[in-house]
């Protein structure tokens, strides 16, 4: 099986020379003296460390591609030709009220003061990085009229260049104003925004900073994700701005307060450094101090973010949201990545999202089974289609609410921005697969018309176009789930369960519990070929044989 081959991916923009490669370790099988590259052993050679990186960083995404030997894909949804669950109270399963446009993709998290979205998705951390600021008016906007969440990411107070601080507090950012009152002036009563803390925030005091003075109302705490298993990087262009952040306490290398790396950088052989947050440390007594804490700053919302940690650290993480009625937990699985990453941690680490989602159904079933809180749950790692939605909330049903979606949903802002910019330019600088729809933003967006009529067109103009675009994608996942849902006879998400799931191989099922395909509903099928309909009486809302 070939689960990722090394020394070569488009990632790093790297390639082997030879068609023939050595499986282990990607090396051509004939590596010449002479060979004019590029494989990342070629490239390590002259740029070291840079080759760690997918690039170029801050006009891209990176998600790693190694295939696991269980995933998603070794699921299939049930359909089913009789009952109907989650109907409207007093409503009878008919043809002409069982339409799939009718069935509810609302979903809720939250212990007290609980969230509602339109759609049961919501975005990935979008922190420090360029790609998150530069896009970040499009993606919260496309996510407020959307009636979802947006998670602003760690570090964006520490590394703003305008922020103020007042004895190592900040006590302005620009930035971070910025974006909370960009999605709160598109803000509908669906959905929320989360702003998360690590190390570094929590020592600057971002807390206090967006619930006081922003009015932030959801605080999430951070271990990791499932991208790497370090603390959050990025890559500083400036030798100013890099001594800058070393001033702040953030770990910059290579260190430029080092003279020879100063004259690297003058020599243009060192074009970057690098910024990188610390490592977390978590203890009991430690994590229900800071629940407390946010809680009494006035955060009505707290929610704890984890990594693809082993069981043992994911048991960690979803007993204390337990103990603490966190208002949501959750979990990043491996192969994530969203922003920058070192290539090979992204592929090489972790626990896969499956497998990661598997373990915590196992967990919080113990917790249930004891009579204990069991937190709202969402699962990130790798999602970008209405049937991963799916998925994940029938095998882990009751407990997950929600998927988060990192780069699926900010490609969609990427995209709007873009063609607003290739129109600006002329319609003819538009890509074959736009123009074909049309040259007009009219023509090219099929749901522009519907946010026309909503909003008002003067106010759709101002909206920005990666918005329009996050709105329409969004209408897709929830469509194409309205269509699986009605096709499972699911009329409600709290409906969906684990029997409408089965497995396509005998491993997915003995990993996740999930009935392997020739033994899902084996049983009722040996009643019915005797005669017997009995098991019939328990499918909701079904017509009398």
């Amino acid at each position: 099986m070939n689960l990722q081959r090394p020394n070569a991916n488009d990632a790093t923009q790297t390639s082997n020379r030879s068609r023939s490669v050595v499986p282990g370790s990607g090396l051509c099988s004939r590596c010449e003296d002479g060979c004019r590259g590029n494989c990342e052993v070629f490239k390590s050679s002259f740029r070291g460390r840079e080759v760690l990186y997918p690039g170029p960083f801050g006009t891209i995404t990176a998600g790693a591609d190694k295939d696991y030997p269980v995933d998603y894909s070794h699921l299939n949804i049930m359909g089913y030709a009789l009952g109907a669950k989650g109907l409207p109270e007093g409503q009878v399963g008919n043809p002409d009220n069982t339409l799939f446009p009718m069935v509810n993709t609302e979903t809720e998290y939250g212990v007290t003061n609980k969230v509602k979205m339109r759609v049961p998705i919501f975005t990935g951390a979008l922190g420090s990085t360029d790609i998150a600021r530069i896009n970040w008016e499009h993606f919260a906007a496309g996510a407020a009229i959307s009636g979802v969440s947006i998670v602003c990411g760690e570090n964006v107070c520490g590394i703003d260049p305008q922020a103020e601080f007042k004895n190592g507090k900040v006590v302005e950012s620009p930035e971070m104003r910025r974006r909370v009152e960009t999605y709160k002036r598109w803000h509908e009563g669906y959905g929320d925004l989360i702003v998360q803390l690590n190390v570094e925030d929590t020592r600057f005091g971002v807390a206090e900073y967006v619930i006081e003075k922003l009015g932030v109302e959801t605080i999430e705490l951070k271990w990791g994700q499932g991208a790497k298993c370090i603390g959050g990087e990025i890559k500083v262009n400036s030798l100013e701005r890099a001594l800058e952040l070393q001033k702040r306490g953030y770990l910059v290398t290579p260190d430029p307060s080092l003279e020879a790396n100063q004259i690297a950088f003058r020599d243009g052989a060192l074009k970057q450094f690098e910024r990188h947050s610390r490592l977390g440390f978590v203890d009991y007594e430690g994590f229900m101090k800071e629940v407390e804490r946010l809680r009494n700053l006035g955060a009505k919302r707290i929610t704890l973010k984890t990594g693809a940690y082993p069981m043992r650290e994911l048991a960690l993480a979803i007993k204390w949201a337990s103990d603490a009625k966190l208002d949501l937990l959750t979990i990043d699985g491996a192969p994530g990545g969203t922003g920058m990453s070192p290539w090979r941690m992204m592929v090489e680490w972790g626990v896969p999202t499956f497998y990661l989602q598997c373990m915590t159904y196992e967990l919080a079933e113990k917790l249930r089974e004891k009579g204990a809180f069991v937190p709202d749950l969402a699962m990130a790692g790798g999602f970008s289609t209405e049937d991963h939605v799916f998925k994940v909330l029938a095998m882990g049903a009751p407990h997950f609410k929600a998927v988060c979606m990192g780069r699926a949903l900010m490609i969609p802002g990427m995209v709007g921005k873009n063609i607003a910019q290739w129109l600006q330019k002329g319609p003819e600088h538009l890509p074959k697969v736009v123009s074909q729809y049309g040259t007009t933003i009219e023509e090219i967006f099929v749901n522009y018309e519907e946010l026309v009529i909503k909003y008002g067109k003067d106010t759709v103009k101002d909206m920005p176009l990666g918005a329009v675009a996050f709105y329409t994608f969004a209408d897709k996942i929830k469509v194409g789930l309205q269509q699986l849902m009605a096709g499972s006879r699911n009329y409600s998400i709290s409906t969906i369960g684990r029997s409408d799931l089965m497995a396509l191989t005998e491993e997915a099922a003995k990993i996740s519990g999930i009935p392997y395909v020739m033994d899902a509903y084996r049983e009722e099928a040996m009643q019915i070929i005797e005669g017997d309909f009995s098991c019939l009486e328990e499918t909701p809302q079904v017509a009398k044989i």
